[in-house]
């Protein structure tokens, strides 16, 4: 698999990466080290995970399998804090919380340090700089080597990489954010994307199949076996069940059938080749689902394709982003 720089870092990552949302509830141990060694194999390096993923059953599945399936150093292990089951304050990004909280992955885990750590969210109730800070004591403590963001806004990534580049030495730069981005979610292309590129940040696409509904596999209703046939997942699945990603995944399929491919492959391809990104984070639940998604590392789709779908998943981005004197 080919390799790609993170950010404007000297790092590199397998520009696909393998996600763990759903390891230590829906996905067993078995079916865990089946996908991480496909991944593997196929010269994937970039895991991601979170300290609230199965309530830490992710983290634990996943240090149990680079003790005895994985070599450690073979993998750049990415996790996330800053998420609390508080329904008054869904994020803690206090210094406190996220050294505690790293501490924690870090036993769960099985190893004395992360290759990226990422805040998992904006924290209105944190001072931004103190939750910075918690990023340059975790890495000068050698616990972090590169650190990102996760769900933060353009005007939030923004003042975020600016305040750590303010001080060269004394503050690491921001590696990454993590954000949603497929052709059913283009929203990161207001201000998110370009912010991340101009600053020399790496984007890692989360449900970069748009959860699932661009595989097609919803075209003919809700298959029993799904994500969206499940209780705790079929919220998340929903909103990209409307006549909108409708159209966006008939064209998706056209072009898979033009090309004889899946619609899987071109989704994926699409997201993984758009300027900034570095690599999209496939969250499969069964080995068979993430060998398809691995399958997309020799396509490359047509520039006619590539037009096409984004018209046709084209966000409405007006004032400010366009010229305002031809509005």
């Amino acid at each position: 698999m080919e390799q790609r720089q993170l950010g404007r870092t000297g790092l590199r990552v397998s520009r696909i990466g393998l996600g763990t949302l759903t390891w230590g509830r829906d996905v067993d141990e078995h079916a865990a080290a089946e996908m991480l060694k496909a991944f593997w194999e196929a010269g994937g390096t970039l895991v991601d995970t979170a300290d609230v993923y199965g309530d830490g059953e992710a983290e634990y599945l996943l240090g149990r399998l680079m003790e005895n399936l994985v070599p450690r150093r073979e993998l750049i292990i990415s996790t996330k804090a800053g998420s609390v089951p508080d329904p008054d304050r869904r994020f803690d990004c206090s210094r406190g919380h996220l050294l505690s909280a790293l501490d924690a992955s870090l036993a769960r885990l099985g190893t004395d340090y992360v290759d990226v750590w990422h805040v998992h969210a904006y924290d209105p109730y944190t001072p931004l700089e103190e939750t910075l800070q918690a990023l340059d004591v975790a890495i000068g403590s050698g616990r972090v080597r590169y650190a990102g963001v996760s769900n933060f806004c353009g005007w939030q990534l923004a003042k975020a990489a600016t305040w750590q580049l303010a001080a060269p030495g004394a503050r690491t730069r921001l590696a990454s954010t993590q954000m949603e981005y497929s052709l059913l979610q283009r929203g990161v292309e207001r201000e998110v994307l370009p912010a991340a590129i101009d600053l020399g940040i790496g984007m890692l696409p989360s449900s970069p199949l748009g959860r699932g509904v661009l595989t097609g596999k919803y075209r003919n209703g809700t298959p029993p076996d799904s994500r969206g046939a499940s209780e705790h997942l079929a919220p998340f699945v929903e909103p990209y069940l409307d006549e909108t990603a409708g159209r966006i995944v008939d064209a998706v399929t056209t072009a898979a059938d033009g090309l004889a491919v899946t619609p899987l492959q071109v989704a994926l391809a699409w997201v993984r080749d758009r300027p900034g990104v570095t690599a999209p984070i496939v969250g499969a639940r069964t080995a068979q689902q993430l060998t398809a998604a691995l399958s997309v590392e020799a396509l490359s789709l047509p520039e006619e394709i590539c037009r096409a779908l984004d018209d046709v998943s084209a966000p409405v981005h007006r004032y400010p982003d366009h010229d305002w004197s031809t509005l």
